[in-house]
């Protein structure tokens, strides 16, 4: 039973599951899709804008993913207040104004902050449209929905490197924000002309200090809510590290440069079979232990692929073979347990479901980027760092996976 069904709210129209699906997807691509599309930028950006510290240009990542950490703060309770199309709405303002600032910036600080505000306004569809799934669905089932999801919107990252390599090719550097600018206005457009609000107004929160207060109080004292959003935290902390680095592992450690949007592209659509899998078996095996058994993995691949890079087993032919392996490895890591937790984080909290989705956001979100930064800093010209890194993380969250139930 839907969750608007359970508070008796009235019958509203509903798109069809392929285009609700195909709708959502593209609302969660928003920050896939901001990130990955910088990507082959940042070589370019570093040798204009930062020529003297060509790793601060890994801080146009970062400084998207803290603002986004952010804007998760508010996102939730507003949309809570006022519904979640205008939340969503409004953040694609903010993305859009962002972008196109961006789009004019002449130094590395003045694209930061504008980076910074681009992360605040994606914060909005992100957590809004995760609220407006736990509107509609509740536990394994939404589960079930947003593995389905990350199925089709894996496809945008994907091919968002190649996107933003053509939009490079036509326009420099700036031509990236010009599609973020139309990514805003299909997205809002979309919404709007299509998608039934999920939130009627009796169901509605006032943006006051006593409710919001109560609300956040009841969300940070639930351990199940907590232990979900460490473990996320983990889970985001090693995927976005691997990301800060992977422009230039991939070019300058293994030579892939010129074929970097082509590699990156298949490693996310490889990776993508890790939602088919989930989708698939959720309700029968349940959200805990595929997310388990995905840390395990996990674990256990980097650390024999950290063995494999601290000796000379391998022979030089199969360095790369192997390196590309394991970033398939995190993604399908990331797509099995990323929407099970979301889904057992929620599934307790649904009528504060805004709020609950903008905590375990931000704080894992945020912590994230604590975890990330330091690493891509770290780059050596070699893949231990983030290996060791994603090791770390993957071991720590198997073990906290145990004191977690359905």
């Amino acid at each position: 039973m839907s969750e608007t069904a359970l508070h008796g709210a009235p019958t509203m129209r509903r798109l069809p599951m392929p285009e609700f699906i195909a709708m959502l997807a593209f609302l969660f691509a928003t920050i896939a899709f901001s990130i990955d599309a910088m990507l082959p930028a940042l070589p370019q950006i570093a040798a204009e804008l930062t020529p003297d510290d060509i790793n601060r240009a890994q801080l146009i990542l970062t400084a998207f993913v803290g603002g986004m950490g952010l804007g998760t703060l508010f996102a939730g309770p507003i949309s809570d207040a006022i519904g979640r199309k205008r939340a969503i709405t409004l953040g694609f303002a903010i993305y859009f104004l962002a972008a196109l600032a961006a789009l004019f910036a002449h130094s590395i600080e003045m694209l930061l902050i504008a980076r910074f505000i681009q992360g605040l306004g994606a914060a909005g569809p992100r957590i809004a449209g995760l609220a407006l799934v736990r509107d509609l669905y509740a536990g394994r089932e939404m589960a079930r929905i947003t593995s389905f999801v990350m199925m089709v919107f894996i496809i945008i990252p994907a091919l968002a490197p190649s996107i933003g390599a053509g939009m490079i090719w036509l326009a420099g550097w700036q031509g990236v924000f010009i599609g973020f600018l139309a990514f805003a206005c299909i997205g809002a457009a979309w919404l709007n002309l299509r998608q039934a609000e999920t939130l009627p107004p009796e169901r509605r929160r006032p943006l006051r200090l006593s409710p919001l207060t109560e609300a956040a109080r009841e969300v940070l004292t639930n351990r199940h809510v907590m232990l979900c959003t460490l473990i996320l935290t983990l889970g985001f902390g090693q995927m976005f590290g691997l990301l800060s680095s992977a422009q230039q592992l991939f070019g300058e450690a293994y030579g892939k440069g010129e074929a970097f949007p082509i590699w990156f592209a298949a490693m996310a659509l490889l990776s993508g079979s890790g939602t088919i899998l989930n989708a698939t078996f959720v309700t029968r095996f349940g959200m805990r232990r595929i997310a388990k058994w995905a840390y395990i993995m996990q674990s256990c691949v980097s650390a024999t692929m950290l063995i494999l890079l601290t000796t000379d087993l391998l022979p030089p032919g199969l360095r790369f073979p192997a390196f590309f392996a394991w970033c398939v490895s995190v993604f399908f890591m990331a797509g099995v347990t990323f929407g099970n937790l979301n889904a057992l984080a929620l599934q307790r909290v649904g009528h504060i479901a805004g709020m609950a989705a903008s905590i375990v956001s931000a704080i894992s979100t945020v912590l994230a980027v604590a975890i990330a930064a330091p690493v891509g800093l770290l780059y050596n010209g070699t893949a231990i760092p983030v290996v060791t890194a994603t090791l770390i993380c993957s071991a720590i969250a198997w073990f906290m996976m145990r004191f977690l139930t359905d």
